[in-house]
This record gives C-alpha cells, structure tokens and sequence, in this order.
C-alpha cells in the first residue's frame, strides 16, 4: 500500500514537541492557554532545539473531550484566539525555523457540528453512521430522526461515515467504504487539509488514525483510505507530512504515513512496548495493563528487550518507507516524572531518547522534569477509568516561581487545571540559571544530536548489554550508554572513546563504569 515518493527532507532529523495549548501559556490572563501565549515563548522551544510543534485541537467545540470533540474545522476556538492570529503563530514559528502540527481530528465530530445537527433530522443523510434500530454500542438520536447513531470514542463524538470493510444489505447501516456518505467524508478531509496547509501549517498528526473504516479487522480499507490521501498529499503538498495516532508504526507507514508513533496501546502487545520503558504504575492506569516492572525505573527490575525487540520488527518493517515516533509522554499518557520516579531519574531517559535511533518527541514541560499531579477532578472528559485520570499530564506549563508558575496573570482559581502544588516544583526560569539543571542537559543532547547525524533516526544502532547499563554504538561511529537504576553497573569494553556529553559514565582501564542514574554519549576513537 505504501507510496513510493519520498517524504519531506525535514522529517529525517526532526525533534518534535508537544504543546497543549489550554495548558501552555496564557496571554491575556483568562487563565486559559492560547495561541498568544504560545508565540510569547517560541523562544524557549528555539533555544532549546525544537523544530516541530505538534498542538493539540484548538478548533472550534464545546470541549466535552478537550477539543477532540469539533464543531468547526475551520474555525479556531475563541479562547485561544482568531484565524489571524493563529496563522499569525504558525508564520512566527517558521521565522524561528519552527514547523507547527495541527490535530486533524478525522474519524468523528462533536454531537453539535452543523453536520450532525443536520443528520439528526434527516434520514437520507448518511454523514454519519446511523442504524434504524436499536443496536449494540450505538446512542440514541437526540433528533427527529428513528434509531441511533454510532459513537467513535464518547458519545458526543458521533463516528464519521468512511464505511464498513465487510458490508451487509441486513445491516444497511454497514454501507461499503463506496457509499455517498464516506465518499463526502474523504473529500471533506481534503478540504479541512488544503486550507491548512494553505495558510503555512506544515502537516497533521491524526487523531485515531485506525479507526476510519469500521469492521476492518486487519485494517486492509482504512490503509487504502490514508494511502490514497498520501498520494493526494504528494501531488499536492509534497512538503506537508503526516503523522498517526496508530501505536503500530509497521501498519501505520503501510497505509502511507510518514511517521508513527509508539504509544500505550496500539498493535497486537497493545502498546506494552512504550510503557515497558516508562510506566511504573504511577500515574493514568488501565485496569487491564499486566507488565513487570519497566526498565526506566531506580531498582533495576526492568529489561529493555521488550522495547528493543519491538522496535527492530518495526525497523525493519518500515525501512525506507518512514519514520518511527518515540515520545517521553502525551496528553492521554503518564509523564515521565510520575509517582516514585525523581529528578536525579530523568536524564538517563532523556539521554536514550534522543540518541535511539527513532524520531524524539517531548511533551510540554518534560524537559524541565514537570510531574503528573494526581488526584485532580474530571476536566474536560480527563478520567477515563478508577486509575485513569489524563489531568494530571496537562497541568500547566510551569514557567517561573509563584503563584500560577508564570502561565496565567490569572488568580489561581481561575485557571484551567490547577499548578502543580509540590513547593520544589521545578520551573523553566531556575533551570536556565544552572547549567546543570535538566533543562540544560536536554538542550545539551538535542545539540549533540544535531551535530553528529550518526546519532539520529538513520544510522545504524548494535546493542552490546541489554541490561544496567544498557550499551549501544551508533552508526559505527558512537557509543551510548544509560544506567536508570541507582545501583552502578560495569560492562567491559575494547575500544577506546572520547567523552561528547557524559554524567556519571566513564572508562577506565578497558571497562565502561556507569554510577546509579548515569549516562554517557562517547565517540569511538
């Protein structure tokens, strides 16, 4: 299925960052985050290294599911700003040699768009998904029209209409992926595209990329829908790129995506691959999730060949045909300063992240070590589950000390999500201060990775100890080691190196020494 034609060259060494836009920077000091706000500080994500800004929905919506739940695409929501001033943002970015990712949400609609509104009184409509008859996970219509609808993740998320792989005249509900309905759904995503793109946007990551195509078990005509939008993209805007919310980056690049993500689901381990490197049962839980302990975490009862065996099968899966995603955390997921993980914890994992061979992702505020905030009430449809609560990843960006951490000119009462109440909290201003802060240290590696290509997501990787400390070369050329456990770890080692960036790593007389929490980035010599 995968297109031929090659991706944009800016993919091949990008570092992605996430913002979320209620949670980032508040502007004008309703205590909410907006497009003003994020401008205000491009600086930091240029000094820092990023060149790739992926935002969260900022659309038009009432904002049952945090801006997932859209009532316009084109049209931003009014508390973060105009259409002029987010184009405003997105050609302020690309000054500062900054690409922006819009969420292109393509699988459902709030339950109050003009297009379901329409759909609820209208039985030739076909829109959205709709049985004349009571059936099994669909909601009630709320309208004039009999029956019910089907929902893609809330209810007031009414599924689009791209079809059913397996189509039945018992059940006309499942019309063929041919139909009027997913015809005009495939030419609306071109149209919500096109605009974007036309006003500078640099592509889209896709919000439950999967899920288009209904009853499509081995994802066979959702793959031909995303393909043939790939090859639209690459005739029409061969720079733009596409990014999915798939967490199975062989079927994702298969289906023509640039790039996918790892995640905490997603494929046939249901994303234990991510959460075997950093979930320690912390923060948002599913009930269902059995693991044994993860690898980044300070007793050292993990193992990184979970990860490592994943990811070579969709290394080789995917080469040449794209790019694989691994992030530090995201707005549905635990960051990585979660529960017992502490500060001293934090530059192994950054330090493996941004010399693996895959594409980084940072989540807003991970470079300065923000934690997840437990315990935080339902906000925009946050909780999820009894131990699944995604508020405590979208706190505020903390910016400096006091009362609102520099996000908000707000009283603390009126902002979105309450700031991280730990006293010790760390903030953007203190660490730039201290060159030893993690702060510094993340913009230290991103640098050191810039510089030496070898390092980044093409280039060979050879593992040599998959344990404490986890070792590895790089391109022939480097040689990486990370230890997340406190306890030291020791590893012989022939060849001679020179230090680029090293803390708590060395070698000495023909072994490599790695102290609790250390880690080091050498080049062969």
């Amino acid at each position: 299925m995968t297109s031929t034609r090659p991706g944009p060259d800016w993919l091949a060494d990008a570092v992605l960052y996430q913002i979320y836009p209620q949670s980032f920077a508040d502007s004008d000091g309703d205590g909410i985050g907006d497009f003003g706000g994020i401008a205000e500080h491009l600086d930091h994500l240029s000094w820092l290294g990023v060149d790739t800004v992926w935002l969260n929905p900022c659309f038009a919506s009432p904002f049952r599911d945090a801006g997932y739940d859209i009532t316009d695409y084109f049209t931003p929501a009014p508390r973060y700003g105009s259409t002029d001033g987010l184009v405003a943002l997105v050609e302020a970015a690309r000054r500062k040699g900054i690409r922006i990712l819009f969420d292109l949400v393509a699988g459902h609609t709030s339950d109050r768009h003009p297009w379901f509104l329409a759909a609820v009184d209208d039985p030739a409509d076909h829109r959205y998904i709709w049985s004349d008859r009571q059936t099994d996970g669909f909601v009630a219509s709320p309208g004039s029209r009999p029956g019910c609808y089907r929902p893609n993740f809330f209810d007031c998320q009414p599924a689009l209409n791209f079809g059913y792989a397996r189509p039945s005249s018992d059940e006309p509900w499942r019309q063929p992926v041919d139909a009027d309905g997913p015809r005009a759904n495939r030419a609306a995503l071109r149209d919500i595209m096109s605009h974007w793109l036309g006003l500078g946007v640099a592509g889209f990551r896709v919000d439950m990329a999967y899920s288009l195509v209904k009853d499509d078990p081995d994802r066979t005509e959702t793959g031909k829908l995303w393909t043939g939008l790939r090859d639209w993209l690459d005739r029409t805007h061969p720079q733009a790129a596409l990014f999915a919310e798939w967490g199975d980056p062989a079927a994702a690049l298969s289906a023509g995506f640039h790039a996918d993500f790892f995640l905490h689901f997603g494929g046939a381990d249901r994303g234990l691959p991510l959460r075997s490197l950093w979930n320690n049962n912390g923060g948002t839980v599913e009930d269902f999730w059995h693991q044994d302990a993860c690898y980044f975490e300070a007793d050292g009862r993990g193992t990184p060949q979970v990860f490592l065996d994943a990811w070579r099968s969709a290394a080789e899966l995917t080469e040449g045909s794209g790019h694989i995603v691994l992030p530090t955390a995201n707005h549905d997921f635990s960051r990585l300063a979660t529960g017992p993980r502490t500060a001293e914890e934090l530059p192994a994992a950054f330090a493996f992240l941004l010399t693996w061979p895959t594409l980084p992702a940072v989540y807003y505020g991970d470079e300065i070590g923000m934690r997840y905030v437990p315990g935080l009430p339902d906000t925009e449809g946050s909780v999820l589950g009894p131990r699944y609560n995604r508020a405590g990843s979208r706190t505020p960006m903390q910016w400096t000390p006091g009362p609102t951490a520099g996000f908000s000119a707000a009283a603390p009462e009126r902002l979105y999500l309450p700031v991280d109440p730990d006293p010790h909290r760390p903030d953007v201003l203190t660490q730039r201060a201290d060159p030893t802060s993690l702060l510094h240290t993340v913009r230290r590696l991103i640098a050191l990775r810039r510089a030496h290509p070898g390092l980044g997501a093409s280039g060979g990787v050879d593992v040599r100890c998959a344990g404490y400390p986890l070792v590895y070369t790089r391109s022939g050329r480097y040689l990486v080691a990370v230890n997340p456990r406190r306890e030291p770890g020791a590893v012989p080692l022939g060849e001679a190196v020179r230090a680029l960036d090293a803390q708590g790593v060395r070698v000495v007389d023909g072994e490599l020494r790695a102290d609790g929490f250390g880690y080091g980035v050498f080049e062969l010599v």
